[in-house]
């Protein structure tokens, strides 16, 4: 018997020990008594029965033990017909929803605009390498900022929209031309009709309540850098003098955050080794009052200074996975708490997520930077890997092409047989193409909690998901 929950299904785990889940999540084949894990589907096992996530568009139902011992089997002898059979009588059975072909090339509908390459702050780990991307500093000229934002409007049709980003280094260096561009962009959609986004990822030690004015007037999501509290954060981020930058930065963001009401003021936090305390970090920043608060970890710096060692992803998803029991138990009280990573990854498995790409890097999102080079994102700038064009000739389309067959999730080993991949979508092209795969266990773990915490909130909690929350029947086995 099988019944479907949510986007289509749901479950509730018994909840492993972290670490013993973390080591067992392989790839394919790899089985526990909680778990197990096939090409295209992925068992585990909860308090409401057995949860069965079928790869291809991340549809989860609950199903009982027989049929988990059938699918179990099957996939251990290598009978993938067997397989397909068993999907078509549940029901569960579509057409891929995910295939090698690509649909064309996407246009430009996001720049993220490298308006200044240079940068007031040392971080440890910076992969702008300081700011200036391992070149000379320099600043974005006006009339460049107004070629890139013509060349993202170009062929874009009245009621579509475009997104504009400013990112540096540290954009505010270069205040006068991100205050222009914004206006002319702003101005350029209102004329053709297009809807537009604005965001901005900054240190937050230049920000003054002038700026935030600014934002708030065009509705400007704000990333804030912080890396931790107090001393945390400034072991990693300090001033070039080595001076500590938190209580500075602090400082100049409480305007923002009592002013935010059309903008969004976040904070992202990179971890390291050395500012693994996630916990209580996610507390303060919400304390503080921003509108969500995220953690990335440092998988490839230009040094390898700070960075992740393999040894440490056990570290961060117990910690990660602390931060999802808060966000659950706020959750249940009917409290608010704003933890990004659990949010987004519970959205896309309530929509049924099935991307091939781990991003829009090279497809419709495209980095520009200083002198007007378009790469393939923001990490890309001045770096021959990912060069995609130029403002005044556009993106070249070959070198496009080749991008997204290249980086396809099906051209990507091991990915290409991993329950997670079209959740994942293989990882962050720069950090692959840079340093390989050394996260892939931390990123199933991850996604194990998820699904976990998934079922367990749309059982008893189907409002946070709208509309499309709560659970439904689903075809018995036949």
């Amino acid at each position: 018997m099988s019944e479907g929950i949510g986007n289509e299904g749901i479950i509730l785990s018994n909840t492993p020990d972290h670490l013993s889940r973390y080591n067992a999540l392989g790839s394919n084949g790899n089985y526990r008594d909680d778990f197990f894990s096939d090409q295209d589907f992925y068992l585990f096992r909860t308090k409401l029965g057995i949860g069965l996530v079928l790869v291809d568009g991340t549809r989860v139902h609950l199903i009982d033990e027989a049929l988990a011992s059938q699918l179990e089997c099957a996939s251990t002898q290598g009978r993938r017909e067997d397989l397909r059979d068993i999907f078509v009588s549940l029901g569960f059975y579509l057409e891929p929803l995910v295939d090698d072909c690509l649909v064309g090339v996407p246009p430009p509908r996001a720049f993220s605009l490298a308006v200044a390459q240079k940068c007031n702050l040392g971080c440890t780990y910076c992969y702008a390498s300081g700011g200036d991307f391992g070149s000379v500093a320099k600043k974005m000229a006006y009339e460049v900022a107004v070629r890139s934002v013509d060349r993202l409007m170009d062929g874009v049709c009245p009621g579509e929209r475009v997104n504009l980003a400013f990112l540096g280094g540290e954009p505010l260096v270069n205040r006068s031309v991100l205050i222009a561009a914004t206006e002319y962009a702003a101005e350029q959609a209102i004329r053709r009709g297009i809807k537009i986004g604005f965001s901005i990822t900054t240190n937050g030690t230049l920000i003054t309540p002038d700026d935030g004015a600014f934002f708030e007037r065009h509705k400007f999501a704000v990333t804030v850098s912080l890396d931790g509290v107090g001393s945390d954060h400034d072991l990693l981020r300090p001033f070039k003098s080595g001076r500590g930058s938190f209580d500075h930065i602090v400082a100049r963001l409480q305007p923002l955050l009592e002013m935010q009401r059309g903008m969004q003021v976040s904070a992202r936090v990179t971890v390291t080794p050395r500012n693994l305390n996630l916990r209580s970090t996610l507390d303060h920043l919400v304390s503080m009052g921003f509108h969500s608060v995220g953690f990335s970890p440092m998988v490839s710096s230009p040094t390898g200074r700070d960075q992740m060692a393999v040894s440490d992803f056990a570290t961060l998803l117990d910690q990660m996975i602390a931060c999802g029991t808060e966000f659950e138990h706020r959750i249940t009280n009917g409290q608010h708490y704003p933890f990004s990573n659990i949010v987004s990854a519970l959205s896309e498995i309530h929509r049924g997520t099935h991307r091939p790409y781990s991003c829009g890097a090279g497809g419709a999102y495209f980095g520009v930077s200083a002198e007007g080079g378009i790469s393939a994102c923001h990490r890309f700038v001045e770096s021959e890997t990912g060069q995609m064009g130029h403002i005044d000739t556009g993106v070249d389309v070959a070198k496009q092409s080749k991008w997204l067959a290249d980086r396809h999730v099906h051209h990507q080993t091991p990915c290409n047989q991993c329950w997670a991949r079209y959740m994942c979508g293989g990882g962050c092209h720069h950090e692959v193409i840079h340093r390989g795969r050394v996260g892939c266990d931390y990123i199933r773990g991850w996604l194990h909690y998820a699904l976990e915490t998934y079922v367990r909130l749309i059982a008893t909690h189907p409002e946070y998901f709208g509309p499309r929350g709560g659970l439904f029947n689903a075809a018995p086995v036949v």
